[in-house]
């Protein structure tokens, strides 16, 4: 593991969580998540001590119409401060969009999988890099003060439903390009939860190794087939210091069929803190957002044993042991 990986914005932690629930967990649903409710569950992140927030995707309301608003909520979170604000864009017209309302960090998505990548975004993979160049190109233009990070996601590094399994050479060649293009991090995701934790290990050594000194690396897993958290602790003795997780373990891939979406966060928090790892999250505030999510998802299954089960018996986190 290299110092590029334990470099975090926010100081006095050890591992940093990065909550997704208000993008990814949201796109597919059905149920229009109201505005001020997003914000009331930002504003909760923010409190709770969550270092990054992604809170929208950059796409027209008529192919998602849960971010209509992405503007209003945007706009509301960056009132924030002390988390990361970031959003999804997949294309230079969303990088666009959130050049002009200042948004600090973009999320490119690509698929490794070629039939996942055209079937997501009707691009070859090599046309996506293309694409982020362009990106790159005109957030290099902009005043360096108002410049926003550029992430990139591998999305299908471990698996694809279209194609089965994926080459992690394919991923790894990937990755390269994106180096190459400019990125500022890459985040490996396993999108339809077909990853297994020797895999897991095994392939994340690899992008530690590859590129662990140009850019900080993350992961973004799926719980499908319940190998979740599993696979974060291979991450982690891999190197990884970075994951994405959602509040309740809302959404998934539209693309994987009985997914049942997302690590859950506040398990995640509770794993790294039972670790001795420290998230800089409050673990009791965190869980108590799930009434925020609860109240305005009242027909939706809310995942999570830490929620179920509470703490055990003379449980401390890394911050209370420090």
């Amino acid at each position: 593991m290299t110092d590029l990986q334990n470099t975090f914005s926010t100081p006095n932690i050890d591992v940093e969580c990065r909550e997704v629930g208000l993008r990814d967990g949201l796109q597919i649903l059905q149920t229009i998540f109201p505005t001020d409710e997003k914000l009331a569950w930002i504003q909760a992140e923010v409190a709770c001590g969550m270092p990054e927030v992604e809170v929208c995707s950059f796409v027209p309301p008529k192919l998602l119409p849960q971010f209509a608003d992405a503007a209003d909520v945007v706009e509301g979170a960056l009132k924030t401060s002390g988390t990361l604000i970031s959003a999804l864009t997949p294309n230079l017209r969303g990088a666009q969009t959130g050049f002009k309302l200042g948004i600090q960090k973009l999320n490119y998505v690509t698929s490794v999988s070629v039939s996942h990548n055209q079937s997501n975004v009707r691009r070859t993979p090599d046309e996506s890099v293309a694409d982020f160049e362009t990106i790159v190109a005109e957030r290099n233009e902009l005043p360096e003060d108002q410049r926003p990070i550029l992430a990139v996601g591998l999305a299908t590094t471990f698996g694809c439903t279209i194609e089965g399994r994926v080459d992690p050479k394919a991923a790894l060649e990937l990755g390269e390009k994106f180096i190459k293009a400019g990125v500022d991090e890459l985040v490996v995701a396993d999108t339809v939860g077909y990853g297994n934790p020797a895999e897991v290990k095994a392939v994340m050594s690899e992008f530690v190794q590859e590129f662990g000194s140009q850019v900080p690396i993350a992961n973004h897993f799926h719980d499908t087939r319940g190998l979740g958290m599993a696979n974060v602790f291979a991450a982690l003795e891999a190197g990884i210091r970075r994951f994405d997780a959602s509040l309740a373990g809302l959404g998934g891939c539209p693309y994987a069929p009985n997914a049942s979406g997302n690590i859950v966060m506040d398990d995640l928090v509770f794993l790294l803190e039972g670790a001795g790892l420290r998230t800089g999250v409050d673990l009791d505030q965190l869980v108590a957002i799930r009434e925020i999510v609860a109240r305005n998802l009242p027909d939706e299954p809310l995942y999570g044993m830490y929620a179920k089960a509470g703490a055990p018996k003379g449980f401390r986190t890394a911050s209370q042991a420090a």
